[in-house]
Order: structure tokens, then C-alpha cells, then sequence
């Protein structure tokens, strides 16, 4: 049977939907690289925090607000009576484990904020105990603990419920206006040091105890799909051209 000379024509429209498609799978793999090298900078940032030195809160958060990076910032704070402060809670998974984080205010003079939301730790979904609460106190406090922004909120994010003393992102003007404060930073001071020792329900927890870094392998099955897709546009084209 012969082939019709029809048959052999250059197929415009698969050559415009391979170069879309091409297109797009080497843009993922490209912006995989960049997460790599991304995540790689986060990793070397997080591992010099055990060891670095903290500054005062407040000087790095001036710093911040003139739009120096202080993300992963380790610093120390005095906060007046944060041991039994006033708290919203925050739902929070923690290595799988549900729970919530109990989060407070601190003051901060001498900054252009008039609060830093202290994230206190996490607290297991099956301990229905919380630390007390005495908003007149004022025994300072000394945490120490890492500047962190927070994350985005999805659109499968739970709506904040306020009133409740209950959020599921970490709205810090919502979360300052439930606690009566005004002016949050809009980063959050996640402790690392205990704010309640004598309550061990409460857990400081500043950073992921594991963060995954396979970027790379993502990366290199986009360019992998990348190169299959031409190899099977290439064989189309030539099975279709051939005498």
C-alpha cells in the first residue's frame, strides 16, 4: 500500500503542540533547579542557626523593617510575664502528630512595631491542658528563638475563626487584634527555648525537623519527560516524512 503524498505533508499542528508542551516541561525543570539551589541556601542557613549567636529582637527587627533579610534570624527577647500570657491557638501537624501551637504577644520598644507574635511550641491534640493565664503579670520573661515569616495561606487553608481564639494560618494582625495588641511585626519569634519548663506538654518547636530536598530528582524527571516527548515527536515526524 502507498503512502498518498498528503500523508507525508509536515504536521504543523503536532510541531505546535510538542514545542508547547516541550516548552513547558523544561520551564519545570528549570524552575526545579532554582528551588534546588533555593533549598540548598535555606539547609546551610538552618544548620549555621545552631551555632550562631542571637541579637536582640528588636535590633533586627528595625533592621527588617528597613528591608534587610532577617528571615532565620536567631535572636533573644524579654518578655513581660510570657509564661502565662494570654494565647491563640494555631492548628498545627507536626511530624504527623495533629496539635496546635499556642501562640502570644511580646512588646517591643524602640522598633517601628508594637508587638512580636512569640510562637510558645506545640501542644499534642490529646492534651486538653493549657498553661494559665495571668494578663497582669509582668515577670520578665528571657526567650531565645528564630525570626520566621509566615507561610502563604492555600486556598484549601481553613477560614481563621477569631472570635474563637482559633486560627489555621498565621494571620498576624487578625492573631494581634484577638490578643489586643496593635502594630505586630510581620514576622513571628518561634522559640527555642521553654517558656512554661515546669508544663513539658508545650513544646518548643522553631524549625521542621526535616526538611526534603529532591529537587533535583524532580528536575531531572521533567527533563527526562522533556526528552522523551522529542524522541517520540522526533520518531512521529520521520515515520510520517519517510518515502
Amino acid at each position: 500500500m502507498t503512502t498518498s503524498k498528503g500523508d507525508r505533508s509536515f504536521p504543523v499542528v503536532l510541531t505546535v503542540f510538542t514545542a508547547v508542551a516541550l516548552a513547558i516541561l523544561v520551564a519545570l525543570g528549570m524552575w526545579q533547579v532554582q528551588r534546588r539551589a533555593w533549598k540548598e541556601d535555606l539547609l546551610a542557613r538552618i544548620e549555621a542557626l545552631k551555632t550562631a549567636p542571637p541579637h536582640p529582637v528588636e535590633s533586627l527587627l528595625t533592621a527588617g523593617a528597613r528591608g534587610e533579610d532577617i528571615e532565620f534570624s536567631r535572636v533573644t527577647a524579654v518578655c513581660p510575664g510570657l509564661n502565662v500570657a494570654p494565647y491563640v491557638e494555631l492548628y498545627a501537624l507536626r511530624e504527623g502528630e495533629i496539635g496546635s501551637r499556642l501562640i502570644s504577644a511580646c512588646p517591643v520598644e524602640g522598633t517601628p512595631y508594637g508587638v512580636v507574635l512569640v510562637d510558645r511550641g506545640f501542644v499534642p491534640e490529646t492534651v486538653s491542658s493549657r498553661p494559665p493565664v495571668d494578663a497582669t503579670a509582668r515577670n520578665p520573661v528571657t526567650v531565645t528563638g528564630v525570626l520566621r515569616s509566615p507561610d502563604a495561606r492555600t486556598f484549601v487553608t481553613p477560614e481563621n475563626r477569631p472570635d474563637e481564639s482559633r486560627f489555621f494560618s498565621r494571620d498576624a494582625v487578625a492573631m494581634a487584634s484577638a490578643l489586643d495588641a496593635r502594630k505586630p511585626a510581620p514576622w513571628f519569634l518561634m522559640v527555642e527555648t521553654s517558656t512554661n519548663p515546669e508544663w513539658q506538654a508545650l513544646d518548643p518547636a522553631p524549625l521542621p525537623t526535616a526538611i526534603s530536598n529532591r529537587h533535583l530528582e524532580y528536575a531531572l524527571t521533567w527533563f527526562g519527560l522533556a526528552a522523551a516527548l522529542l524522541g517520540v515527536y522526533v520518531a512521529a515526524v520521520w515515520r510520517r516524512m519517510r518515502p
